[in-house]
């Protein structure tokens, strides 16, 4: 399969960017791979992966020499050491022209190769004269994918084995994903409204101010453009989603979906809610068993439509199991 072709797994409207060797295409410098099986096994089976391998689609080849990030962290270059061919113009280039195919994919999200000199997100090393590197620059292809697409979930493989980033990466992802249906079917202002009621109690486990913000921008909405009122929205809404939430603001959000279950729970009822939420506010249980007793509740008793239909009691496919480890 080329660095190019789409690599087809799960569900096809997720689609998100990975670097290739990810997914066991060997396309490292030294011909191998770095298959990551979590990726493969637990997220692929729910997304279209797009892959792209940079180094190997300015024509490297495969193997190849080392490059490395050299000069200032803001603004390096792109330099193989051994025989001192600049590929910064080339790989710049390139990314401009492949950053505009990708946009014709619609993509949702993208998973970079940690450390890379052209695919690292976070402190991928800068080199610098003959002292040590830095551990603050970004490869230079991720650096133009994210100034490109400023809203796209982005995040690299390595911090994918923690838990809670990983729960955190994917709600976005999903998120960016309703995100984008509101706005390529030519929204009015209810369907902004109808988005943000949906998505009030997950905007409120991540950021509760941000909450009140959004609410207010939607409060606008039969008064201002509403095209210039999404795109405010929609930065501010993923902006908030990319803050981790805790384990204490998930119990205040829990705690107010039970506030509409109260009158229709007996004292046992409510009672064990109360002791699951704690126990999950203290760490004893993940996030995954109050959020089950909370959703039996609501099925069981007529509360209100827009409570049983939030997108945080059901943010993406129950088979990811993300919410058992946090």
């Amino acid at each position: 399969m080329s660095a190019k072709q789409v690599h087809t797994q799960g569900q096809e409207s997720i689609r998100l960017g990975i670097s290739s060797c990810l997914l066991g295409q060997e396309v490292r410098f030294n011909g191998g791979h770095v298959r990551d099986d979590l990726l493969l096994t637990t997220i692929g089976q729910h997304v279209q992966w797009i892959p792209v391998c940079p180094e190997v689609e300015i024509g490297m080849g495969i193997p190849r020499e080392n490059i490395r990030l050299v000069g200032q962290s803001d603004d390096p270059k792109l330099i193989a050491p051994k025989s001192g061919t600049d590929y910064t113009k080339t790989m710049k280039t390139w990314s401009q022209k492949r950053l505009k195919e990708l946009d014709k994919h619609e993509l949702h999200g993208y998973v970079f190769k940690k450390d890379s000199p052209s695919c690292g997100l976070f402190r991928t090393k800068v080199y610098k004269g003959d002292g040590p590197a830095s551990r603050n620059g970004r490869g230079l292809f991720a650096a133009e994918l994210v100034k490109r697409f400023p809203l796209l979930p982005v995040e690299e493989e390595g911090r994918l084995r923690d838990p809670k980033l990983r729960e955190n990466f994917i709600g976005k992802v999903f998120a960016y994903h309703r995100f984008q249906g509101l706005i390529s079917n030519r929204p009015k202002a209810s369907d902004l409204v109808e988005f943000h009621s949906s998505h009030k109690f997950s905007i409120m486990a991540h950021d509760p101010k941000a909450q009140k913000s959004l609410g207010q921008l939607v409060s606008n909405s039969g008064r201002a453009n509403i095209q210039d009122l999404i795109s405010e929205y929609g930065a501010l809404f993923m902006e908030t989603l990319g803050k981790i939430s805790t384990n204490r603001k998930h119990a205040n959000v829990l705690q107010h979906i039970m506030g509409y279950l109260k009158k229709f729970l007996d004292s046992a009822d409510k009672l064990e809610m109360i002791e699951v939420i704690d126990q999950y506010r203290q760490e004893l249980l993940p996030l995954i068993v109050p959020i089950t007793l909370l959703r039996h509740h609501l099925n069981r008793h007529p509360v209100l439509e827009w409570v049983k239909q939030q997108t945080y009691l059901n943010p993406y496919p129950q088979e990811l199991m993300l919410r058992n480890h946090v």
